[in-house]
């Protein structure tokens, strides 16, 4: 039975991987992620590519809401931001996608600071209805700025293409669209081990203890926002490259309500949590499609899209119910069980 994992200097106590199982696991999942554009059809390529985008967004969510304790239904309004941003360089101006992605981000972050300096001294439904009203507002915004953001019509925006190298399938876009997931994953985990992580996990437990420890709780409230912004801005843009066409139908409310179901299924705070969360909630979507897809002319349209709704709102409210810490709650528990065997009781 394994007792523990002791870390004996420095540099194991900074490293990624506690032991050499993390180790080994992680680097057959980066095999397979490698090898699977070439055993999976261009569909299931495609689907995968949509899951990949979602979790660069919800990992950025997951440092403001999980970690930080802010809650926030803005993630759709960031994302506009930072597709639109991308779109419009891509168009308008021609300019490349290396350029145009980061862009995307940056403005993203710069909004997100916006937003952030005025709910500072908002927590809980306030802050929630606070971001949700900054979604309607870039909405509105996209809208009536017709001459910048072609307003309900919509961008199309170039095939995506990296020094001279175009990406024109899914295949070809997933290895893109996986290197900055990966960045992002470690990005993620690197913050959430440094002095600034440690600050909003201060902050998230209790934000007036942080305070009179000596915590910058603005500062890092500030800090938070941005950096989730940049995330979600760099999601938004991959996914106008992605879907090649945008408009304010593609950032809806409901999927700054999706965002927030993901982290919470996947375990707040918890970054592989927050990948496992989208690959769940996107993979049930795809697998209620494909059994309403099936029964044709069994159920009317509308009956099928309100029993989609009520067996994924089930799905959240059992998962609140029943295992609040989510599927890593859940995987944890059975780690447990099987490592500390048979003294587990």
């Amino acid at each position: 039975m394994r007792t523990g994992v002791i870390q004996e200097s420095y540099g194991e106590l900074i490293s990624l991987f506690r032991n050499p199982t993390q180790t080994y696991w992680t680097w057959a999942l980066v095999i397979m992620s490698l090898a699977a554009p070439v055993v999976l059809t261009g569909h299931v390529t495609s689907l995968i590519n949509g899951m990949m985008i979602a979790a660069i967004g919800v990992i950025g969510l997951n440092l403001l809401t999980g970690t930080t304790g802010l809650i926030s239904f803005g993630q759709a309004g960031f994302l506009a931001v930072g597709g639109y941003t991308a779109a419009i360089l891509s168009a308008d101006y021609s300019m490349p996608l290396w350029l145009c992605v980061p862009a995307g981000g940056l403005m993203a972050a710069a909004f997100g600071l916006l937003v952030g300096i005025p709910s500072l001294r908002l927590k809980g439904l306030y802050l929630a209805i606070t971001t949700l009203a900054f979604t309607i507002i870039i909405t509105h915004l996209i809208l009536s700025a017709e001459s910048i953001t072609h307003g309900s019509s919509g961008i199309s925006t170039a095939k995506p293409a990296i020094f001279g190298m175009e990406l024109a399938t899914d295949k070809s876009f997933y290895y893109l669209v996986l290197a900055v997931l990966v960045l992002a994953i470690l990005g993620s985990a690197n913050i959430k081990r440094s002095r600034v992580g440690r600050a909003f996990l201060a902050i998230r437990e209790q934000d007036i203890a942080a305070r009179a420890m000596g915590v910058p709780v603005a500062r890092y409230k500030l800090y938070a926002f941005v950096v989730s912004s940049f995330y979600a801005g760099i999601a938004g843009a991959l996914m106008a490259y992605q879907i090649r066409f945008v408009n304010v139908d593609s950032f809806s409310l409901v999927i700054s309500i999706e965002a927030v179901s993901m982290i919470i299924v996947g375990g707040l705070g918890s970054t592989a949590g927050a990948v496992i969360g989208v690959v769940f909630v996107l993979g049930l979507a795809e697998i209620l499609n494909y059994v309403f897809s099936s029964m044709g002319g069994a159920m009317g349209s509308i009956s099928a899209l309100e029993l989609k709704g009520f067996i994924y709102g089930l799905t959240i409210v059992l998962f609140l119910r029943f295992e609040p810490d989510g599927l890593m709650g859940i995987y944890r528990e059975y780690k447990n069980r099987w490592v500390n065997w048979p003294f587990r009781y």
